[in-house]
């Protein structure tokens, strides 16, 4: 971005700010605080999309425009950076960032890989598939990062260098970033913006929210995604129909990591212990109720600390390892949009904006699924599906409130929207895109499967809300 366009887009920001919380204010429309909280979101919305700074750094804006205008208590804004779901990304982070030192990353995903074969079709659905898994127990950036350079690697071996011009690449890379993202739908694991939701419905209904029951509720969208995806990319033409060597390849590799080490048991036991702990949550909420997942994450990842690795004869996880694996950025991300969902909602926003909706008469039906998954799923990809979770999910909350529904099965229907991202060079496909992907074959190649992939969310998000209402 060149200084004229960066300067023109840092001063729009604010600019809407200023233009919403005095117009709206004024207008008698809504109060100066709600329009204020509004003016915050769009400010954000903005800053977030025309990326004038970085997305992390949008992220803060809640506590500078709060501390400023005064809009809520600022303690309520600053909470949320460290509520319980940063800490419960904080220990997911812990409790991983020993795998890319010890091999244990590299380790899982070779050897789901060696199940590929030669011909593409196999290529992107092992591909896929296993993406889809991998980002059910850890957030999708993750799998993104572990997967791309082996996939490059492996394309290398092939022959096939340029992955900017390369045919083979694309669908590949596509399948990579695709998968996690449908995967991504399906535990609360699977990244920042299902923690988020499931913080909008515990502070709806004021209980702790039970991970197995996000399980059950996504996993019907979860399969059924997967294989619209898998369909329409092995639909698509395929200029090469194999690749030589690729399964000789990963075996290759995975021959070369030798017998499972004992840091790579330790901590790989670690992990399917929290992941386990989680969703059996119900079997010892009694019994120990402050052990919510965010606090057993943190502990078992604290044990990483003082565990001596075997082969280093050193802590499993120093400090300054912790410094250089805990995606930061995300825990702010993430954070932002919480306290952004205070501001919507303690201003009054987010009332007058379900007012404003519910005077569409919308009876809560299919109408009203497609219009919040359309909603979900532009903002998922102009920004990414945390943001669209913080931006989303209150109005959801507060439209269908305001309905006299149950609004909890439409927050399900909106994050099967909200969870995927195909079409533009942002959030986990940057990742794809920065080893050579080509942004225009991204979109489209995008494009056909974004709109399945959508009219899957809201035929299941409707079925979800007809059995659960």
């Amino acid at each position: 971005m060149n200084t004229r366009k960066r300067l023109f887009s840092l001063c729009v920001g604010p600019i809407l700010f200023l233009m919403v919380s005095l117009g709206l204010g004024k207008s008698g429309f809504m109060n100066y605080t709600a329009a204020k909280g509004l003016g915050t979101a769009l400010w954000m919305i903005y800053w977030w999309v025309s990326r004038p700074v970085d997305i992390t750094v949008t992220a803060l804006l809640p506590g500078v425009i709060n501390a400023i205008f005064n809009i809520v208590p600022m303690e309520d804004v600053i909470s949320q950076y460290a509520s319980s779901s940063i800490i419960l990304i904080f220990g997911s982070c812990l409790l991983t960032a020993p795998w890319s030192q010890i091999g244990l990353d590299k380790r899982i995903s070779l050897k789901a890989l060696t199940l590929i074969g030669p011909s593409m079709k196999s290529q992107i659905t092992v591909w896929l598939l296993a993406a889809v898994v991998l980002s059910n127990m850890m957030p999708n950036v993750v799998v993104v990062a572990i997967f791309t350079p082996i996939a490059v690697s492996m394309l290398a071996a092939a022959g096939y260098k340029d992955i900017k011009n390369c045919e083979v690449a694309t669908p590949i890379l596509c399948a990579i970033a695709w998968g996690s993202q449908v995967g991504g739908a399906g535990t609360p694991l699977g990244g920042a913006m299902n923690i988020t939701a499931i913080s909008f419905i515990e502070e709806y209904t004021g209980q702790e929210f039970m991970y197995v029951d996000w399980l059950i509720n996504m996993l019907p969208y979860t399969v059924i995604a997967t294989a619209v995806v898998l369909v329409a990319m092995l639909l698509q033409p395929l200029k090469t129909d194999s690749l030589s060597g690729t399964k000789e390849y990963f075996e290759e590799c995975y021959a070369q990591l030798g017998p499972m080490k004992k840091d790579e048991k330790v901590s790989l036991i670690l992990f399917i212990a929290a992941m386990l702990g989680s969703f059996i949550r119900p079997l010892y909420a009694d019994i120990l109720p402050g052990l919510v997942p965010a606090y057993l994450f943190l502990i078992l990842g604290f044990l990483n600390f003082v565990i001596v690795s075997a082969e280093k004869k050193e802590m499993l996880l120093t400090w300054d390892r912790a410094q250089q694996e805990v995606m930061w950025g995300m825990l702010l991300l993430f954070a932002g949009g919480l306290a952004l969902g205070q501001i919507l909602t303690g201003s009054g926003a987010n009332d007058t904006i379900a007012n404003l909706i519910a005077s569409l008469h919308l009876a809560g039906g299919f109408e009203t699924i497609a219009i919040f998954a359309i909603f979900a799923c532009v903002v998922s990809e102009m920004t990414n599906s945390t943001v669209s979770a913080a931006v989303t999910l209150p109005i959801v909350i507060g439209v269908i409130s305001k309905l006299g529904l149950n609004p909890l099965p439409y927050v399900f229907a909106t994050a099967m929207a909200m969870n995927y991202e195909s079409l533009l060079p942002v959030s986990v496909r940057a990742i794809s895109v920065s080893y050579g992907l080509d942004p225009a074959k991204l979109m489209r190649k995008g494009l056909p499967v974004t709109v399945l992939r959508m009219m899957t969310a809201i035929i299941v998000g409707f079925i979800s809300v007809i059995i659960l209402d």
